[in-house]
This record gives C-alpha cells, structure tokens and sequence, in this order.
C-alpha cells in the first residue's frame, strides 16, 4: 500500500531519497543539502509531497509552490518524479491528484507546470488529468 503526504521534518532517510529521486527527474538535477531540506520543508509557500511504499521508502516525490498574488491565488507544480523501479503503478497520478487536492484546500484558483517534451509519459499523464497546453510564451532569465 502506498500513502501520500506532505513531509513536514527534514530527515537523512528523506534525503537521501530526494537526492536519489532527482537524478532521475534531470540529469541536470543538483543533489541538496540537509540545510536546503529543511528551507523547504520550513517554507510557507512550498509543500514537498512524498509517496512512500509498503516498507515506508520514498518512491516518489511532487513539489507544490503556493503564490498568494493580487489575482488569487495560484500554484506551480514541479518536480514531479516516480522512481525507476516504481513506475507504471500509478503513483505519479497519486501525486498529482494529492496536490490538486491539497490546492484546493488553499483556495488555489490554478496549478500550472511545465514538462519537457521528451517526458512523453508525463505528459500524457498531465493531459489525462485535465492539463491543458497553453498558448503562451515562457520565458526565463537567469540571475547570476
């Protein structure tokens, strides 16, 4: 049995999960830091949503970014990764419907995400949920 929650205190088990989880989100993925774990986790805008196993290991994970702007407020869903050995179950539909839940609750009026191309499964997993692609423009300025 699988169980969905939000981790709420940082700890080497969840760590080392993490950082064995975002490899295979990118390869361009940084593994973090204890202290970066616990920023997260403390954050009162970020909600890190794990999936964890019939043993209690974290097979998945899903990050949940809450903007409260003059507009309402809205999410940002990233980071959403199965592991390898776990994929094909359903848990990444698990995740995603947990943070849609969890939105919800926060009077979220939507959840946007971007995902590569190349991540055909998750894609079409996004658009099997009711994602829709849409008609705007990204774009992206890196601060040095």
């Amino acid at each position: 049995m699988t169980v969905i929650s939000e981790l709420t205190e940082p700890s080497s088990t969840a760590l080392e999960s993490i950082n064995h989880l975002l490899p295979q989100l990118s390869s361009k993925a940084s593994l973090i830091t204890m202290e970066r774990l616990s920023e997260l986790v403390g954050s009162g805008s970020t909600m890190i949503f794990i999936c964890t196993n019939e043993e209690a290991k974290i097979v998945g994970m899903l990050s949940l970014v809450i903007m409260k702007i003059p507009t309402g407020n809205k999410a940002w869903v990233e980071d959403v990764v199965v592991d390898q050995n776990a994929r094909g179950q359903g848990l990444g539909k698990a995740l995603m419907d947990h943070a849609l839940e969890e939105a919800g609750k926060l009077g979220v009026k939507t959840i946007d995400l971007t995902s590569r191309p190349s991540r055909e499964n998750a894609n079409r997993l996004y658009q099997s949920l009711g994602y829709q692609i849409r008609e705007t423009n990204v774009y992206r300025c890196s601060v040095s």
